[in-house]
């Protein structure tokens, strides 16, 4: 999860409305998409014993806020959007927060997860990725936001093939350690996304309110 997956990716609006009116099917369908993973990982993940799980579940909390930040915010004043983006980021970092202990409380009580459940999911959640990377590929060489919309499900399927390898490890170790280490780092890296959108929303905060003052 990189900066660029971090800010909202808003509608290339001005431009060839045909193409913005597909852009914009197209936003709806991968938001679809991700909040449906969310919540099937999230619960997977308790339901499982998976540390893991539930930290890739943030790449898709995060694409579903993203893409409906760019939905409900497009053309509004540079505030609201700044406000939106402050919400988003307070949200990942408390459910970050959440993951961080759900992996502190496995490795005290030295859970198994199910390697099983890992693998089928980690599998579904990278088809849904997969699926988002099919959608979003006619607009990998559009404006800057397009091509980060696009780059930022291309790099979650990084995340959904460390799932996997995390499954096999369980399976192959008998022990909860591959699915906690790949849990830590995914959930470090989603603090440390929350933490840029946080900031970014501040500075465009007060940038919305200097020029409101004006």
């Amino acid at each position: 999860m990189n900066d660029c997956c971090c800010a909202p990716p808003p509608l290339n609006l001005g431009g060839n409305k045909t193409q913005d009116a597909a852009y914009r099917r197209v936003l709806w369908t991968v938001l679809a998409i991700n909040s449906a993973m969310f919540a099937v990982e999230a619960v997977a993940g308790l339901a499982a014993g998976s540390a893991s799980l539930q930290a890739d579940s943030l790449d898709f909390l995060g694409d579903a806020a993203n893409y409906a930040i760019s939905l409900l915010v497009v053309g509004m004043a540079l505030r609201y959007r700044a406000g939106a983006a402050l919400a988003k980021g307070a949200t990942m970092a408390l459910f970050g927060v959440w993951v961080v202990a759900s992996v502190i409380w496995h490795i005290f009580h030295g859970t198994l997860p199910s390697a099983f459940a890992m693998g089928t999911v980690g599998a579904a959640a990278l088809a849904a990725n997969a699926a988002s990377f099919g959608l979003l590929w006619a607009y990998r060489q559009g404006d800057a936001n397009m091509r980060s919309a696009w780059i930022c499900t291309r790099n979650d399927v990084l995340g959904n093939l460390a799932v996997l390898l995390a499954a096999a490890g369980v399976f192959g170790t008998g022990t909860g350690w591959p699915d906690i280490i790949v849990a830590t780092v995914m959930s470090l890296l989603a603090l440390q996304g929350a933490m840029v959108v946080v900031r970014h929303a501040i500075e465009e905060l007060r940038i919305g309110q200097l020029a409101a003052a004006e």
